[in-house]
């Protein structure tokens, strides 16, 4: 070898290193800057549902992978089920006082405290899952939320909707009213005060609790989702009648609560962070219930489950019932009666609209599908 050729050699060599550690460095600085700079936060969720339910208790799991997955596994949110760290119906109160960082739950379950908790998620006769998402997002429902929410030291975000719920499962016909009375329901959260002006019975029992009461019939009929969930439960084998609609659930949130304190220290990227995973777990819950529910309620139906709407007497009986109970809260309630006010003037202008385009759309489409022309 020439020593020109050797010479050549050793700067190729000379110029391969610098470039392999050229390379190395702009490797090391391409690494996300997230995971280098931020702390390791590790958070404990309690959820208000039981595992078996995987389309809404796994919301809280789409939330902590996703957290996990946009923070390089540096900010990690151990999900519980329902009883693991308090029962299902003490989730927010978890969060409140600081026994647990977050929780996943519907805010109606607490109405006991306040009416106002119902806001959050769903009251009788009130907004569909659309028209609930767009109020929230675009029209300041999470912020007027959270100006209640902030009175119980938390802060939350919506993570989750099931989409118009049915009606419940019952052991018996309801032709009337006057088979209401007396009959003991479970029914979620609020929707009890205004059944209870109609003769039925309240019952307040968590999710993984319902078949057990139906099965003894220590309770005559219950609601808890729609078909895909109910389904998993096995409800029609002890209540064959399956009502819709949910006229209590037109667009039940499920929330992310999280206690305020832990939420204001993260830092600001882990907060956005947050949000925008309960925004996204928000609608892929939604999905998920669209996708699945057409064809479970298909299998209940094969299966035995007598399929009933709710009479009209009964739905407007329920209606004129919900608008008393109103009533008596704007005028004795003043959280209630600033968010409710808000969610009264979309929901005239969203029923309004929606008796245009998208009605007539969707009238079309179902009578080509009883005519079998799909």
């Amino acid at each position: 070898m020439t020593d020109n050729s050797k010479l050549d050699r050793r700067r190729f060599l000379t110029r391969a290193t610098i470039g392999g550690a050229s390379a190395a460095a702009a490797s090391t600085l391409a690494a996300p800057a997230i995971a280098q700079e931020q702390p390791s936060v590790n958070w404990r969720l309690t959820s208000s549902f039981p595992k078996s339910l995987d389309t809404i208790y796994g919301g809280a799991e789409v939330l902590s992978k996703m957290v996990s997955d946009a923070t390089d596994g540096k900010f990690k949110i151990q999900v519980f089920a329902a009883g693991e760290i308090v029962p299902g119906l003490q989730a927010a109160d978890a969060v409140s006082d600081g026994t647990v960082d977050c929780c996943h739950t519907v805010s109606y379950y607490y109405w006991g405290k306040n009416p106002t908790w119902a806001l959050g998620a769903a009251v009788p006769f009130g907004l569909s899952a659309r028209a609930q998402n767009a109020w929230q997002y675009h029209g300041g429902g999470i912020d007027l939320f959270n100006e209640f929410l902030a009175t119980q030291n938390i802060i939350g975000y919506p993570g989750g909707n099931t989409g118009v719920q049915m009606g419940g499962w019952y052991r018996k016909e309801i032709k009337t009213v006057e088979d209401l009375k007396g009959l003991k329901v479970r029914i979620g959260g609020f929707a009890g005060k205004v059944a209870e002006k109609l003769g039925v019975v309240p019952q307040q029992i968590a999710g993984g609790d319902i078949y057990p009461a139906l099965e003894k019939g220590t309770i005559d009929g219950a609601e808890w989702v729609g078909p895909y969930d109910d389904q998993k439960l096995g409800f029609a084998k002890v209540a064959p009648y399956y009502y819709y609609p949910g006229w209590w659930e037109g667009g039940p949130t499920v929330h992310f609560l999280f206690n305020k304190e832990k939420f204001e220290a993260l830092p600001p990227i882990y907060q956005s962070i947050l949000r925008t995973c309960s925004q996204a777990t928000d609608a892929d819950m939604l999905e998920k219930y669209d996708w699945k529910n057409p064809k479970a309620l298909k299998e209940l139906v094969a299966g035995g489950a007598k399929l009933m709407p709710f009479p009209p007497e009964v739905l407007q009986a329920f209606f004129d019932a919900a608008n008393e109970v109103y009533a008596e809260l704007d005028a004795t309630n003043e959280s209630w009666k600033k968010i409710w006010d808000s969610i009264k003037a979309f929901r005239e202008e969203w029923y309004l609209y929606n008796q245009t385009a998208e009605y007539t759309y969707d009238t079309f489409m179902m009578i080509q599908q009883r005519n079998g022309t799909l």
